[in-house]
Order: structure tokens, then C-alpha cells, then sequence
């Protein structure tokens, strides 16, 4: 059982560490975070300068139960899965980053900083 335990908490960490930027963009006054809708966002933010669908990879964990196996039976499997999302580009103005809001689900997933505009 000891293994299991391990297993589960070394894909809690790379699940977590998936998250690490949640972050709002700022949309003249108005904040737009993670778990808005698209309608939401373009309600506070506008039309996005760039609409993209990206390949995100996602950890996807399996678990082989083999009663007769030596070792207690069970093995973990990780692989990664293309996840589709999308991503919209946000021009801030010269001198800014690019404000990138990816959706899953239709909901906010992220938010992040892109390139600076020079």
C-alpha cells in the first residue's frame, strides 16, 4: 500500500505544479481570473488580438492491479495526454507583456504573461 500512497502523491505534485501562475489580467478597471467565462472576459476585456488552440499536456495516471504479482499487484502507469484549449492574446500596450488567458472548459484556466511589446 505503501506504493500507492507514493504514487498518488508524486502525481498530486505535477498536477499542482500545473497551476503555478493563476494570475487575473487587468482589463481597464476591470479583473478577469481564473474560472470566468469566455463571455465574461470579452464582456471586461475585448476582443483578443490573437484566438489560438493549443496542445496542452496533461499527466494521465493508470493503475494495473495483477493479484499474482510479487510486489503487491499493483503498478502505476504515467503517460501524457493532449489536452485542447484555448488560448487568447492580449495586447497591453507598449512596453507591456502580453496578457495570454487560456480556457478550459470554457472557463479561465490561467493566466500569464507573454512577450514584452517593445
Amino acid at each position: 500500500m505503501n506504493i500507492v500512497l507514493r504514487a498518488f502523491a508524486s502525481t498530486a505534485l505535477l498536477l499542482g505544479a500545473e497551476g503555478s501562475y493563476a494570475q487575473s489580467l487587468s482589463c481597464g478597471g476591470f479583473l478577469a481570473g481564473v474560472g470566468e467565462s469566455k463571455f465574461s472576459v470579452l464582456n471586461k476585456c475585448g476582443e483578443p488580438v490573437l484566438k489560438d488552440v493549443v496542445c496542452v499536456a496533461r499527466p494521465q495516471v493508470e493503475w494495473i492491479i495483477n493479484p499474482g504479482a510479487r510486489s503487491g499487484g499493483v503498478r502505476q502507469i504515467g503517460s501524457q495526454q493532449c489536452v485542447p484549449m484555448d488560448e487568447w492574446t492580449y495586447h497591453r500596450g507598449q512596453g507591456n507583456f502580453l496578457g495570454i488567458v487560456r480556457f478550459y472548459n470554457g472557463a479561465v484556466e490561467s493566466v500569464r504573461d507573454g512577450d514584452r511589446v517593445p
